[in-house]
């Protein structure tokens, strides 16, 4: 019995790890050319904020306006291939030994 409590507190610090390549909340990704955040990932949805598009134009007294549109909440697959610009990935470096 104890080498089951055991392997089921191993379990708990593996778990997150299992699917390394699925989105994860406050990842940054980028969809159709604009930024968006993760906010909360399910099983079978992750729910995405993007940033709302800027627009400029100039009105008739020649006076240059430019405005942002509110962000758009979208459900995209967790499992999607988009591009994760924030999550660094994890690089093995070789130390220099110094011979004393």
């Amino acid at each position: 019995m104890e080498y089951i409590t055991e392997q089921a507190e191993l379990a708990l610090i593996w778990g997150p790890f299992r699917h390394p390549f699925r989105l994860r909340a406050n990842d940054v990704i980028r969809v159709d050319g604009r930024l968006a955040v993760v906010i909360r990932v399910t099983e079978c949805a992750a729910v995405v904020l993007i940033n709302g598009q800027t627009r400029q134009f100039t009105t008739r007294f020649d006076k240059h306006v430019r405005f942002r549109t509110p962000p758009v909440v979208v459900r995209i697959s967790a499992n999607s291939e988009t591009e994760i610009l924030n999550r660094k990935t994890r690089q093995h470096q070789k130390r220099k030994r110094r011979i004393i």
